[in-house]
């Protein structure tokens, strides 16, 4: 149902008892009205779009036992007065609420003390919220309180140790909030619990020893504090946990001892603590187990082959401990593995064939180990690889072309601090997608291979410290100053990259050949000459024309009326369009600028006569050349827009392509903006709901047109607020196509970082 509540005669009905509205569009205001419901017991407004604060009126409603105003955007803060006083006969107020829930709303301010008034308390949900201050200690009184949520809001101090007392508690959720100090003691009485998180806190002390007293306990969290001492023992016998999370303490024990058999259990993590011991076979019999860590602790022994027998596990992470040893064989059984990490070890051994057989595999880590030997030609078959770290250990031989093969690896490729020889094997060209590659410290030789010129998602390189030699490609990462490359201390590597010589153009003499040879040779000569000499007549002239161009038509005369529209008449000549726009924004004069971007600013150019008014954005530039990011961006831009059609879309009229005067010629947006328009107070109150949704709506069919209906698809790669421009009716349009990437067909891309921080995907 969509409307609002403001018109709703309450008073039709004096017998209510029931009123549910939950998740439905309604917008506005709760009205105070509603307090005129005294018999209401049941009320449910949760999941709307209501707005405004919590009438008081709400107190009249002392018979509702369930109140649920959640994912809402009420705000303010929640009055005292809404429950009793206190008194031994209270008249007003929520008397005989059991359930309140204010979750996911936009309601602040301190927890009322006066919320430890309700005596029949069972269900309290304030989480997701904007709360601050401390825990009401009062809410100890509620001694029938069953469930306590006040997670993921900014609430400081202490936990009140009279929280410990309440024996009814089965579900606690304090994680994420500000809350300092030691965990009450009495939270190792309470019988019922079977929901405790206190991550991302500032806790400090010991964790409660009988935490899972009553052997109900199913889902425990600690993570992201200062817990010190031991791990709970009552935790190896606690067979009803389902995920236990304690990872980033300081948090002692023995992972052989101090943990038991869980035939629930899917998640346990404990890295980064000081636990100690040896790996024990009796994780194999937690059978339904998808995810261990264990990282960062001082655990030793060697891998038990019974953790590889869990058929579930999809995340195994052992590294930065002490473990020696062998890869079991037995690793090929978890084939549902999609990340593995033994990084940081003492592993031994060479890298088993079965490594193959995790088809589902997308990120191996078996760096900073002791193993040695080749990397098996298997390693191919883990199709599903994004990113393959094997540094720092002893590897050898050569590098194995089914590398090649990995079509999905895209994040990273690792193999540095190894002793790899021969040649970077031609099939790595086939890595279309790869973002980092680090094949330094090795004893590779040959030529740096042209095909690296050609990865165009590669981001960052480090072929230093091998036996290269030769000239180094000219394309791609090689001919950027803005990535990271490094080719330091190879055996003779020459080009036109800081820390390098530039390469010498050496002169063959020919030895004694016959004559036939040599009036081949010269006859050879004479064409090649006659050649080369043609293709600078042509260059000349097309040189000479490009002089001549200042501007490019991108829409078609045709396709608009020349009344309306005056490119119909510049279409015929590019002279006309530079002139107009120089004289329309008076030779870019700063009082005609507009906005302003990394490469450049936008200007509004009214041209006279016809009154045509148009953006002009103008790439920066410091001389008569642009360097090579607003060149990229220049191009990318062009490139995306000439063919693209879509009303979501802003229009490229033309572009000028001129030294210092380099610009792009777009319809004028006369609302500038979405950022613009949110951040001014007057402009923003104009942009109702209904308007937003219908902006959002047309970026969204933008974007659907780019990725589904344009050929190649479309990526823009920086979508914001600041990028979506508005017409004079509100109506959306993207821009900006600086960062644009076509998407090759069935291939993923993992490009370098383009955007803007805050909106851009992780």
């Amino acid at each position: 149902m969509k409307g609002t509540l403001e018109n709703l005669d309450f008073t039709a009905f004096p017998n209510l008892q029931r009123l549910d509205l939950k998740v439905n569009n309604l917008t506005g205001i709760i009205p105070k009205d509603i307090g005129v419901l005294t018999k209401l017991q049941f009320l449910d407004l949760s999941t709307n779009s209501l707005n405004g604060t919590l009438p008081l009126s709400i107190a009249n409603l002392t018979k509702v036992y369930e109140l649920d105003v959640s994912r809402n955007n009420i705000t303010g803060t929640l009055d005292p007065r809404l429950f009793p006083d206190g008194t031994n006969d209270p008249r007003t107020g929520l008397l005989s609420i059991k359930h309140f829930l204010c979750q996911r709303t936009l309601l602040g301010g301190r927890i009322p003390n006066e919320i430890g008034n309700i005596k029949n308390l069972t269900l309290l949900a304030l989480d997701q919220n904007n709360f601050y201050g401390p825990i009401p200690p009062s809410i100890g009184n509620c001694s029938h309180l069953s469930i306590l949520r006040v997670n993921e809001n900014h609430l400081s101090g202490t936990i009140p140790s009279s929280i410990g007392k309440l024996t009814n508690l089965s579900d606690v959720r304090f994680h994420v909030n500000n809350l300092t100090g030691t965990v009450p003691p009495e939270f190792g009485n309470l019988s019922s619990l079977t929901v405790l998180h206190l991550a991302e806190n500032n806790f400090v002390g010991e964790l409660p020893p009988e935490v899972c007293k009553g052997g109900k306990l199913v889902n425990f969290s600690a993570a992201h504090n200062s817990f010190t001492g031991l791990i709970p023992r009552s935790l190896r016998n606690c067979s009803t946990l389902y995920r236990v999370r304690m990872e980033y303490n300081q948090l002692k024990g023995y992972a052989d001892q101090d943990f038991g058999v869980y035939p629930n259990l899917i998640y346990l993590d404990f890295s980064y603590n000081k636990v100690q011991g040896q790996l024990s076979s009796k994780w194999g019999a937690c059978n339904n187990l998808q995810l261990l860590k264990m990282a960062g602790n001082s655990i030793s022994s060697i891998i038990q082959e019974e953790i590889f027998q869990l058929k579930q596990l999809e995340v195994l992470d052992l590294s930065n401990n002490k473990i020696s040893g062998k890869i079991p064989l037995q690793i090929q059984k978890a084939n549902r593995l999609f990340q593995l990490k033994l990084g940081g070890n003492k592993l031994t051994g060479m890298i088993p064939e079965e490594v193959g057989k995790l088809s589902n595999l997308e990120d191996l880590d078996l760096s900073m180990n002791m193993l040695f030997g080749p990397i098996p030609n298997q390693i191919e078959d883990c199709s599903k690889l994004q990113s393959l770290n094997l540094s720092n250990n002893h590897l050898n031989g050569t590098i194995p072309y089914q590398i090649g093969n990995l079509a999905a690896l895209q994040k990273f490729l690792d193999l540095s601090y190894n002793s790899f020889s021969g040649e970077i094997p031609a099939n790595l060209g086939k890595l279309e997608n790869l973002v980092s590659l680090n094949l330094s410290h090795n004893n590779l030789s040959g030529r740096i291979p042209e095909f690296l010129g050609g990865m165009l998602s590669l981001s960052t390189i480090n072929l230093s410290y091998n036996q290269l030699e030769g000239p180094v490609p000219k394309t791609g990462i090689f001919n950027s100053s803005l990535l990271p490359i490094d080719l330091r201390n190879n055996k003779d590597l020459c080009g036109n990259i800081q820390g390098l010589r530039h390469c010498e153009v050496s002169v063959i003499e020919p030895v004694e050949e016959s004559s036939e040879r040599k009036k081949l040779a010269v006859l050879f000569g004479v064409i090649l000459g006659g050649a080369f000499f043609l293709s600078l007549v042509l260059v000349g002239i097309l040189c000479f024309r490009n002089k001549q161009e200042y501007a490019v038509l991108i829409h078609s005369s045709s396709t608009t009326k020349r009344d309306n529209n005056p490119f119909s008449i510049w279409s015929f000549d590019g002279k006309i369009v530079y002139k107009d726009i120089i004289e329309a924004t008076n030779n870019f004069d700063s009082h005609c600028c507009i906005g302003e971007g990394a490469l450049g600013k936008v200007y509004k150019a009214v041209i006279k006569g016809g009154g045509q008014v148009f953006a002009v954005k103008k790439m920066k530039c410091e001389s008569d050349s642009l360097d090579i990011q607003s060149i990229k961006s220049f191009k990318s831009e062009v490139e995306a827009m000439r063919e693209t059609r879509h009303r979501n879309i802003v229009k490229l009229y033309g572009f000028c392509y001129r030294g210092t005067h380099t610009f792009l010629i777009y319809e004028y947006m006369e609302r500038g903006n979405l950022a613009d328009m949110l951040g001014n107070d007057k402009n923003a109150l104009e942009l109702d709901w209904p308007k937003r949704v219908e902006i959002v709506k047309g970026v969204a069919h933008a974007l659907s047109y780019m990725h589904h209906d344009h050929n190649p698809p479309l990526i823009h790669r920086d979508i914001s607020s600041k990028n979506v421009l508005l017409s004079s009716n509100l109506e959306a349009r993207v821009s900006d196509f600086g960062t644009a990437w076509f998407l090759k067909p069935d291939s993923s891309i993992w490009t370098s970082f383009a955007g803007t921080y805050g909106y851009a995907a992780p």
